[in-house]
């Protein structure tokens, strides 16, 4: 037995206790934590460690290091401190590494050690230094804590938003107070610290002296405090060894322990059992640790959990009950009052001596909007018990479109479930809604159960065009829809047809479509695409080559390009295409074949109607400045200054522009001057504007 029980040791006269290792931190400390600031985070968060720091022994070349570790000693961060000397380190919520410097400053580092950003806690920190400081935690999120060497408080409760409060005074103040910590009451971050037997509660306005009720007596000096996480308990050690516990603001005493130890303790911190109320101080010395409890240790959970209870008291229908424990024990209501409200209509649905309407009607004045209670599961129990309308009534009250749905389709309601589904805005919960119907209802009736719902027709014929194009066609000839069936005939006409004699079929049927439709312009597009695929067949025949499918536009380049200069403008004219537009397809053609000795013949054929300088944008796009300088000569006034620059002739674009008296063509030219290059053609512009200027 004694194998058994020999890594236990004794705790008091009737327990015993025992110590094992979780798991090793991975961490490798060359120097003892007491050696180093220390910050952990809360919740298990990262721990930063910042070695070698300012102290006499230390020789002024040694660099302090700051490291980031996770909360099991993995490694995630070191970095020289370059910065000046600190004082404190601590954690804010979002989990951002506060270094309070002597100065003032404050440095925030990233959990891997990135540098954030810096602020100051202002001027009087800066002058009288710091000598000690806290990171804290509040509703409004991380506030820092300062106290100076002038026995002055400065702090910001919230450093994301910072203002910086100067506390008031302490009268008779002359050494820095034994310890100190800070508060939050009533929305308000407050300071309180000892000077010998007295303690001091600052404030935004005032400095009060606070007594601690049912104190023992003889005490000279508090020598540590801490405050909970919640700021609702206060612990102070005195210099007595006397621990006394309760509440933060100082109005009620919890219990006072006697530790026999007048020794100040390193450390002192508040600590909570897992799902007990139980509060206990932990203090610990330089090879001691105590922890002090205020009450005896509950077990009336330990065997049955609230949550067990809580069923049993619904398995006997005792609701009202149930309830009143919830809302005692503050439980969240999706835990508590709204779970067992669900259990209580669940079981009111099975209550066939009533009425469907009075059991709805009763259900929703119970329930009404309780978070975490579906009115689609209460329903769906109803439907279990053989009553369909009062499930259709609960459905009523689902705001869930997502949850209404489903039960309606199982319960063959799937034109309410439809009405459902519109309503809701959710495309796939009416395509779900759609597909279910297809299947059950004949073909004539779900047309008909479309027609009568707009928004259901329309994202069926979507779906219909990706996936059963039959079936499109079909919805289109039953709503006499010619112009929809015209496009219908025309996708069709390339999706499907690959003979060039049922592409032209097609087309002629949505061509009648269009005529049906009253849209002479589509009927007239549609005719000229099967005159313009008749011809790119003959092309194809007489000459070679790919024509057909291209483009009206392409059929024209790839004849000029094919040198069939004469039959692309005998097409332009067929196809009545603009001159302009001619010219352009012409002159791109022309220049991608660098036939250039053609080109001249065809900008002299006759006054060009879309002018000389896409000539000249043209050529020199294929890098030939030669032949556009033969087209910069021939650009009219109001665009020969932005030709000649793009043939490079500054000068003479300088000449123009002066000629021209015009600023903006003037500004042009100067931007194209460089260097040594174009002084002098800059200094003609500086000049001519500088006499324009006279004038």
């Amino acid at each position: 037995m004694d194998c058994y029980t020999a890594n236990w040791n004794p705790l008091g006269d009737s327990a015993f206790y025992r110590k094992y290792e979780l798991y090793s931190m991975d961490w490798d400390l060359k120097e003892e934590l007491k050696e180093c600031l220390v910050a952990a985070a809360p919740y298990g968060g990262p721990i930063a460690l910042l070695r070698n720091p300012w102290r006499k022994d230390k020789p002024a070349s040694v660099r302090p290091v700051l490291e980031i570790y996770s909360a099991s000693g993995m490694p995630l961060a070191s970095l020289l401190w370059k910065s000046g000397p600190v004082v404190s380190l601590g954690w804010s919520a979002e989990e951002e590494l506060l270094c309070v410097q002597e100065d003032g400053a404050v440095l925030v580092y990233g959990l891997h050690g990135d540098f954030r950003r810096h602020f100051s806690m202002g001027n009087e920190v800066l002058q009288n230094r710091v000598l000690d400081a806290r990171i804290f935690h509040t509703e409004f999120g991380s506030g820092v804590a300062i106290l100076t060497g002038a026995h002055r408080f400065t702090l910001s409760a919230n450093i994301g938003d910072l203002k910086l409060r100067r506390m008031p005074e302490v009268p008779g103040l002359q050494n820095a107070p034994s310890c100190w910590t800070t508060l939050c009451q009533d929305r308000v971050a407050h300071i309180l610290l000892a000077v010998g037997p007295d303690l001091y509660l600052l404030d935004h306005a005032a400095c009060s002296a606070v007594t601690p009720p049912g104190l023992a007596p003889g005490v000279s000096s508090f020598l540590q405090m801490a405050v909970s996480f919640t700021y609702r308990h206060l612990a102070l050690f005195t210099d007595t060894g006397y621990i006394w516990m309760g509440t933060a603001s100082l109005k009620e005493k919890l219990c006072e322990f006697n530790c026999n130890i007048r020794a100040p303790p390193k450390q002192m911190v508040w600590c909570s059992r897992p799902r007990s109320k139980e509060r206990a101080v932990v203090v610990a010395w330089e090879r001691r640790l105590m922890v002090v409890g205020d009450a005896p240790e509950s077990i009336q959970y330990k065997q049955l959990t609230i949550q067990v209870l809580l069923d049993r008291l619904v398995l006997r229908r005792l609701y009202p009950l149930a309830i009143q424990i919830c809302e005692y024990l503050r439980l969240p209501e999706v835990q508590g009052v709204s779970r067992i409200l669900a259990h209580w209509a669940c079981y009111k649905v099975q209550q066939k001596d009533v009425s469907d309407e009075d059991v709805a009607r009763a259900i929703n004045q119970k329930l009404g909007d309780t978070p975490g209670v579906s009115y689609s599961d209460i329903a769906a129990r109803a439907y279990g018990c053989g009553r369909t309308e009062l499930a259709i009534k609960l459905l009523e009250y689902e705001p869930r479109s997502g949850e209404q749905v489903p039960l309606l389709l199982k319960m063959k309601r799937s034109k309410l479930a439809l009405s459902k589904a519109i309503e809701s805005g959710d495309t796939d919960l009416v395509f779900t809604v759609l597909l279910h119907l297809k299947n059950e209802l004949n073909r004539g009736d779900f047309f008909m159960t479309l027609r009568n719902q707009p928004m259901a027709l329309s994202l069926y014929r979507q779906f219909c065009k990706h996936q059963e194009l039959e079936t499109l066609k079909d919805l289109y000839n039953q709503d006499d829809n010619h112009q929809e069936l015209g496009s219908f005939h025309i996708r069709a006409s390339y999706a499907t047809e690959e003979r060039i004699e049922g592409r032209v079929a097609a087309l002629q049927t949505a061509a009648d479509a269009f005529y049906k439709a009253k849209n002479e312009f589509a009927a007239k597009a549609t005719e000229d695409q099967m005159r313009l695929l008749r011809l790119q067949r003959r092309l194809e025949d007489e000459l070679g080559g790919q024509f057909l499918d291209l483009s009206l536009h392409d059929t024209v380049t790839t004849l000029i390009l094919g040198g069939h200069n004469k039959r692309a403008e005998q097409l332009a004219r067929d196809f009545r295409i603009p001159d302009k537009r001619l010219w352009w397809l012409k002159l791109t053609a022309l220049a991608d074949l660098e036939d250039w000795e053609e080109l001249e013949k065809f900008s002299k054929s006759k006054k060009s109607p879309i002018g000389y300088l896409p000539f000249v944008e043209i050529c020199m796009k294929q890098h030939n400045k030669y032949e556009a300088k033969k087209y910069a000569s021939r650009v009219g006034p109001e665009q020969k200054v932005k030709a000649l620059l793009l043939v490079g002739d500054v000068a003479q674009a300088a000449d123009v522009a002066i000629e021209h008296r015009n600023e903006a063509e003037l500004s042009l030219v100067l931007s194209h001057c460089t260097g040594a290059t174009d002084g002098a053609t800059a200094d003609k512009i500086q000049r001519a504007r500088t006499q324009a200027q006279k004038k």
